[in-house]
């Protein structure tokens, strides 16, 4: 047996970060130790605002009472219980209170242990249900251009983020994507939902002629693409693509990772767009990001087709360890009952008119192309540096880090999604910071 090397407490090769410049990090590390509210604490003692609540999950800042004393509690009573054929009853308890808080039509809830693995769920779900249907046929998906569906097998195939695709080969077969709606020539410097593109959405109906819409199972599409840089659907667009999928009985997934408890100002983006998908996949803020969770939200008419035959037998052969674990289960209990004390599901909807005449006062600011914004989120879009695609936008993280504030960069775009409780004081250091920001970088 070879060795083991002396590791220094502080060395940071071991880790191979994700979603990272590794080197770069690791000769100028970013360390964070503490955080509360709407701050972080760095390894120098340094107050950072957080811009973009943690990585989109958040949503109720950081350190809240409830959650903490939740999860104490939790692990102190009983840490771990068996997911298959065994139950605990928080699982059960989080489970109602999910299918309260969500539109009307989901009454069943499936628990995963990220956005990724609740993604890879729903497009398994939607593959067995037509079988159980007798339409086996039916073996095609259908995702978007630029869409994000995490990063396991399922969700990059449908995914359409090219540097998520290019290193793993052919991936799943069978899968074809609608194009993006992000259209900056018409629609740049938008506020809310953009004007022209609402026909994007009969690409389905193409996609669905050329390989025979008895073919298709889903179509699955963030409401709001966010990781791949803030691009909101434009207005109708939605409504469209619903009503292709229920001319041809194909299911539609809304990927909510993202945009559910209260990042557009509604529960969920359903509620705020009024378009009914089949299925929602959830992650991120259903526990605050502080234990890892996700979930999927079915329909009872997708749910009760699997409810068939013999009673001791499985219905569904799909799972994780970790469904529903007792501690995820009890934090998340204690997010929604922070939401529900704090009206953060709505505040999005409350002072988002305050967040988008920041978010715009940045118009004409060098590098700054467009602006988008939606709910509390927002995106600041620079022109590329020629022949050095996102090294902009990088430096201009590394510089608001320097400045004291937290933001997010994918290519040149520039993404913010605060927690829901921030202030207006505090949006406007945030967006003043990033103002002065943009006018140091090259």
């Amino acid at each position: 047996m070879s060795e083991r090397r002396p590791v220094a407490p502080n060395d940071l090769k071991a880790f191979w970060m994700p979603y990272t410049a590794n080197r770069q990090f690791k000769s100028a590390p970013r360390m964070l130790v503490a955080a509360e509210g709407m701050h972080y604490t760095t390894a120098d003692g340094r107050q950072i605002l957080d811009g973009t609540a943690g990585l989109w999950c958040c949503n109720a800042g950081h350190k809240r009472p409830k959650i903490v004393k939740a999860i104490q509690q939790q692990a102190e009573e009983l840490d771990y219980a068996p997911a298959f054929q065994m139950g605990h009853p928080k699982a059960f308890e989080l489970a109602n209170r999910l299918t309260e808080l969500a539109p009307a039509p989901f009454e069943h809830a499936f628990f995963t242990n990220s956005g990724s693995e609740a993604v890879e769920t729903a497009l398994k779900i939607a593959l067995a249900y037509h079988r159980a249907k007798g339409e086996g046929q039916r073996f095609r998906l259908v995702g978007r251009e630029r869409g994000y569906h995490g990063v396991n097998f399922g969700g990059i195939s449908v995914g359409g983020i090219v540097p998520n695709r290019r290193m793993f080969g052919t991936l799943l077969t069978g899968v074809d994507h609608l194009r993006h709606t992000h259209l900056p020539e018409q629609n740049a410097f938008t506020r809310g939902q953009p004007e022209h593109g609402a026909e994007l959405a009969d690409e389905l109906e193409r996609i669905a002629q050329l390989h025979g819409p008895e073919t298709i199972a889903a179509v699955i599409v963030e409401p709001m693409a966010g990781s791949t840089g803030v691009l909101l659907p434009p207005k109708g667009y939605l409504q469209r693509l619903r009503e292709i999928c229920d001319r041809h009985g194909i299911l539609l997934i809304f990927d909510e990772v993202i945009t559910g408890f209260g990042r557009l100002g509604a529960p969920f983006a359903a509620d705020y767009f009024d378009v009914m998908p089949d299925m929602i996949v959830c992650a991120k803020g259903l526990t605050n990001g502080v234990i890892p969770m996700g979930a999927v939200l079915a329909t009872a008419a997708i749910h009760d087709a699997f409810m068939t035959g013999p009673e001791h037998m499985i219905e569904l052969f799909h799972g994780y360890t970790y469904s529903g674990n007792p501690i995820a289960s009890a934090a998340g209990l204690a997010t929604l009952e922070t939401y529900a004390d704090e009206g953060l599901l709505t505040r999005g909807a409350e002072i988002g008119s305050y967040w988008e005449d920041a978010l715009h006062g940045l118009r004409g600011l060098p590098h700054v192309v467009d602006i988008r914004n939606m709910g509390l989120i927002g995106a600041v879009e620079l022109a590329p540096i020629a022949g050095a695609p996102t090294q902009r936008a990088f430096s201009a993280f590394l510089k608001a880090y320097e400045k004291g504030i937290l933001i997010r960069t994918t290519g040149d775009i520039i993404a913010m999604s605060p927690p829901l409780i921030i202030d207006k004081d505090q949006i406007d250091q945030l967006v003043g910071t990033l103002a002065e920001v943009l006018q140091e970088i090259d």
